[in-house]
């Protein structure tokens, strides 16, 4: 059974990929467990801009303070062995990820705007990151912002990128775009080498007996696979980059499905935080299972199978058959028994 994918040039011999959970990537002895279990590669849990420029202005104070005292201040400069910054640690954790484990390491570089930060992607290289998975989290909120300018916002920060690194460069994505079959076509044309479908944005809520906004993390369900496996069947045979299948992957069945979309990996991170790392294998026994009784011999035969380029029915995807299922829902019984 060969499982085997290619992804950004990248060699995988399943299309499994732990993502970018900070429970699930931050030690080492975690990314070498989800190797043993199966995983292969992982995508580390982001570093971002905010923190980069945190370093900027942390650094800019240190080496400024107390200079204008007296010209022989020299003792105001911190010692490099006692002033750690960290991103540097985000470094430090990919050189020792790459030496512990053969299986690929993707650094991800999260932020919302162009500038300096992006420079930090050659960093990101330079300590051993195998490609980059480029986490453009922006949510615009100021209504004098055009939707072209926040299309622009998002292939400018991509372009940076790409010019610091000569490694892959993917780019995840929200779905909240005018046009986005548009805009997967201008991220195409400005070198992308993968897009990550979809982003979930944080959504806060209200503690309305202490009147505050408070952060409530939901982990993904398989309903919300729906969405990015639309738009991989849609933009599948369209686009150059390869795509990867992001949010609500919870079962081998999930995975197939979006292989049959046109995937070429699945990223899975609430699944693991739910079940534990070891469920890297449940899930691949899940696709072999399948594959062998359906006779597929490589998991290559079926990317794109049920895309639209490759589905008899290419409304499927469209505006009819959301139409079809209106005018065929029928609610449950309990409902009529209420009535």
């Amino acid at each position: 059974m060969d499982l085997r994918t290619n992804y950004m040039g990248l060699e995988l011999r399943t299309p499994i990929v732990p993502s970018s959970a900070a429970p699930l990537s931050e030690e080492v002895d975690d990314i070498k467990r989800m190797e043993d279990a199966g995983a292969s590669a992982v995508v580390l849990h982001s570093l971002f801009e905010e923190q980069l420029l945190r370093e900027k202005f942390e650094l800019h104070h240190h080496m400024e303070y107390g200079t204008e005292s007296f010209p022989e201040a020299l003792t105001y400069f911190p010692e490099p062995d006692e002033f750690h910054v960290g991103p540097e640690l985000y470094l430090e954790h990919i050189r020792q990820a790459k030496e512990s484990v053969d299986i690929p390491i993707i650094a991800s570089l999260n932020g919302y705007s162009t500038g300096g930060w992006v420079e930090y992607a050659r960093s990101m290289q330079q300590a051993g990151a195998d490609a980059i998975e480029l986490n453009v989290y922006y949510v615009p909120t100021d209504p004098d912002v055009t939707s072209h300018q926040v299309e622009d916002n998002y292939v400018n920060i991509l372009r940076e990128v790409e010019a610091e690194v000569s490694i892959p460069v993917a780019i995840k994505l929200s779905p909240f775009f005018s046009n986005f079959a548009h805009m997967a076509k201008r991220l195409d044309e400005a070198g992308a080498d993968g897009l990550v479908l979809f982003n979930r944005f944080y959504q806060p809520d209200i503690d309305i007996e202490h009147l505050e906004v408070y952060p409530h993390l939901l982990l993904s369900s398989a309903s919300d696979m729906r969405l990015p496996m639309r738009w991989i069947a849609l933009l599948y045979g369209r686009i150059r980059p390869d795509m990867a299948a992001t949010s609500g992957i919870q079962h081998g069945t999930d995975i197939l499905k979006m292989l049959m979309a046109g995937a070429k990996v699945t990223h899975v991170c609430s699944a693991l935080l739910r079940h534990g790392i070891n469920y890297i294998q449940t899930l691949e026994r899940e696709v072999v299972h399948w594959m062998e009784e359906h006779e597929y011999d490589s998991v290559e035969l079926m990317q794109g199978s049920m895309s639209q380029l490759h589905c008899p029915d290419e409304s499927s995807y469209e505006r009819a058959q959301y139409m079809k299922a209106i005018q065929t829902y029928h609610p449950e019984t309990a409902f009529h028994h209420a009535s």
